[in-house]
């Protein structure tokens, strides 16, 4: 199983500079690799406090300098608000600078506060996504590519930056069935996320991504399959409380930009605002992989057996949760839950979930 740590870099108050955030950013980022992490996720939003990465490909090119092993990868590089022909280039210098550690990943955003901003209409990102994502495989794959579509028209065009990895690095896409169906379809890898939700709906997604494989005429191993996912091991009950506070912060302020009703008294600091959606403490001990060493150990077995993931993505930059409680968390993961997990799958265990995933 593969593990991986997700950096939102998210600032829930004044009292969190951009610079502080950033650097502790980079500092998880740092020491997942020598926790034995496989690989660091960067998200990128703009304009507000949710995120502050506007470039996660900035966030790869500076973090491989300071790393040697662990993959670096965009999650995501939100297509709509790019121009392909430049990040067809910036993806090469990456790719260059990581020494072939870049994993990229495509979304088709979904906060209209974005967009109107970059002067782009949200209401066009699937079809315009679905156009840039033909660019760059075309740019990534081909010495000379030329484009006529929609959106873009581009002459006979040669990229002088190019990656290292041949043809083109790994290629996840994120979003629903539609872009989990085009991930099939080129051969790429996906995300999922189940948000706070529990097994249930684990198991619903899971039944989604074998429909989806079938419907392609492709087995469900064909793509890769990372699961972002809140989890926390601790016995202590106030650092637990402070993580799972933080985890329901971002959710909110998540479904805030996505319901387009996002809040502010200052046109950047969203407002944190209670909404029906919100799940109680208890119950998000009860779905998620939070609680004693064991305790997570046990919960994520559980998920893998349901979800068979390839990965598990797990969220450490959250909110304003304490840096230094948060890089022993990473610590204690690479010492005690990742051995563990790998442990207890073993090398039989992992052969007959994958058996069983051929044959599904």
């Amino acid at each position: 199983m593969e593990f991986a740590t997700f950096i939102l870099a998210a600032q829930r108050g004044y009292h969190q500079s951009s610079d502080s955030v950033i650097r502790n950013s980079i500092e998880q980022v740092v020491l997942s690799e020598q926790a034995g992490f496989d690989t660091t996720w960067f998200a990128e939003h703009h304009f507000n406090n949710y995120s502050l990465i506007p470039s996660p490909l900035m966030m790869v090119a500076h973090c491989a300098g300071l790393t040697d092993t662990i993959r670096l990868g965009t999650a995501v590089c939100v297509l709509p608000l790019y121009q392909p022909q430049r990040l067809l280039s910036e993806i090469g210098f990456a790719d260059i600078v990581a020494s072939g550690r870049l994993e990229l990943g495509f979304g088709l955003g979904y906060q209209q506060f974005e967009f109107e901003r970059f002067g782009v209409n949200i209401d066009e990102a699937p079809a315009v996504f679905s156009e840039y994502l033909d660019i760059l495989l075309k740019g990534l794959n081909q010495k000379i590519f030329e484009h006529d579509g929609r959106y873009e028209k581009i002459p006979p065009t040669a990229i002088s930056v190019r990656t290292v990895q041949k043809p083109t690095p790994p290629i996840w896409i994120a979003g629903g069935s539609e872009r989990m169906a085009r991930a099939y379809r080129g051969g790429h890898n996906f995300f999922v996320t189940a948000f706070h939700d529990g097994m249930e709906t684990l198991s619903t997604l899971r039944d989604s991504i074998e429909k989806v494989a079938a419907s392609e005429g492709k087995n469900v191993t064909d793509a890769k399959i990372s699961l972002l996912r809140c989890c926390y091991a601790s016995d202590d009950e106030a650092e637990i409380d402070s993580y799972l506070d933080n985890a329901r912060f971002q959710r909110r302020l998540s479904e805030a930009l996505h319901q387009r009703r996002q809040q502010s008294q200052d046109g950047y600091l969203l407002e944190e605002t209670p909404t029906q959606q919100d799940l109680s403490f208890k119950t998000m001990r009860e779905n998620l992989p939070i609680g004693s060493v064991n305790r997570v150990i046990d919960r994520l077995l559980e998920e893998m057996e349901v979800l068979k993931p390839d990965q598990i993505a797990i969220q450490t930059q959250l909110g304003d949760f304490d840096q230094k409680t948060m890089l022993r968390q990473i610590e204690l993961w690479g010492d005690k839950i990742i051995p563990a997990v790998n442990k207890s799958l073993g090398p039989s265990q992992a052969g007959s979930l994958q058996v069983r995933n051929d044959l599904n």
